[in-house]
C-alpha cells in the first residue's frame, strides 16, 4: 500500500487504511516543510497527501485548476486529519488562510494548526482559530504540530 501521496496524485480512501494527513500551508517562497513533516508522519502508519509538487510546472496555466482541484478534493476527504503550518518567511501564504478558515467553519473537519511566531499574520491565525475553535492550540513550532498530529492519528 502507498502511503504517501504528492499532487497531482490521487488518494482514494480504502477500508483498513491508516489515518491520512493532509499538508496545508505555505508552499510558494517558503522552506520545503512538507518534506521534513512527510518523513515525520511516514514513521507511523499514515497515509500523507502533499500538495507540494517536487517540480510544479509553473510555466503551464493548464496546471492551475489541476492543482486546485487536487488539493479540494484531498481537503475533502471524510476522515482526514488536516495540518496547517504556516512557516517562518515574508510570505503571507493568502491561499492557506482562505483553506484554514474553511476547515475553522467546518466542526467535523480534524485539524491541527501551527504557526511559527515570525509568521506575518501569525496574530491572524491565532485568533481566528481561537474565536473559531476555543481551545484548539495553535502550536509554536512545526514539531509541536507533527506531535499533536501523531497524537490525533496514533
Amino acid at each position: 500500500m502507498r502511503a504517501y501521496y504528492e499532487a497531482p496524485d490521487y488518494y482514494e480512501p480504502a477500508p483498513g487504511d491508516p489515518p491520512a494527513v493532509f499538508l496545508a500551508g505555505g508552499i510558494t517562497g517558503v522552506e520545503d516543510w512538507q518534506r521534513r513533516a512527510a518523513a515525520a508522519l511516514r514513521r507511523r502508519p499514515a497515509i500523507v497527501l502533499n500538495p507540494r509538487r517536487r517540480d510544479f510546472p509553473i510555466g503551464d496555466p493548464a496546471q492551475t485548476p489541476i492543482q486546485i482541484a487536487w488539493e479540494h478534493h484531498h481537503l475533502h476527504l471524510p476522515g482526514v486529519l488536516t495540518l496547517f503550518w504556516f512557516p517562518p518567511g515574508g510570505s503571507v501564504q493568502p491561499i492557506a488562510l482562505l483553506e484554514l478558515g474553511a476547515a475553522l467553519d467546518n466542526p467535523a473537519r480534524r485539524l491541527v494548526v501551527g504557526a511559527d511566531p515570525s509568521y506575518p499574520r501569525v496574530e491572524d491565525v491565532r485568533w481566528q482559530t481561537r474565536l473559531a475553535r476555543p481551545g484548539e492550540i495553535v502550536h509554536a513550532t512545526l514539531d509541536d504540530t507533527l506531535s499533536a498530529a501523531h497524537r490525533l492519528t496514533g
